[in-house]
């Protein structure tokens, strides 16, 4: 195949979340063509992503270096996975779709210490942002 001799997409998740963790384990075993990465172990500047930017939200860097992130990332990893799971993805990005799909991975990314899986180390938000910067609650 002549992709197989490109580099791999990479994506990009929180290694020390639990719950991505998980998540990022799962999507493996759907078997997304891509390298799945935490980003602590990540060479972030050769993917193009600060640790910032990293921590913020999973991120999918394709081959040709475009970044997507949050449910875009989500859909362009299940894209690359076969069926049923490129439907998946390509319904993620639906106009009517899209917008309740980003809605809901910010909702799940900022309680994900709450979910099955998800330990204190998962929280975010500005308290988790604000301690990660050195700035003072």
């Amino acid at each position: 195949m002549a992709g197989s001799a490109e580099r791999l997409p990479v994506l990009v998740f929180d290694g020390d979340c639990a719950f991505c963790t998980s998540c990022a384990r799962a999507l493996e075993r759907i078997g997304p063509e891509a390298k799945i990465v935490a980003w602590q172990v990540a060479d972030l500047d050769a993917l193009g992503i600060t640790a910032a930017q990293a921590a913020d939200a999973v991120r999918w860097i394709e081959s040709d270096g475009t970044i997507r992130s949050g449910h875009e990332a989500l859909a362009a990893a299940l894209r690359t996975a076969g069926p049923p799971w490129w439907i998946a993805g390509r319904a993620l990005l639906l106009p009517g779709i899209s917008p309740l799909a980003a809605a809901s991975y910010r909702l799940i990314a900022r309680n994900r210490q709450r979910l099955p899986g998800g330990t204190p180390a998962c929280a975010t938000g500005r308290e988790a942002t604000d301690s990660s910067q050195g700035r003072e609650r």
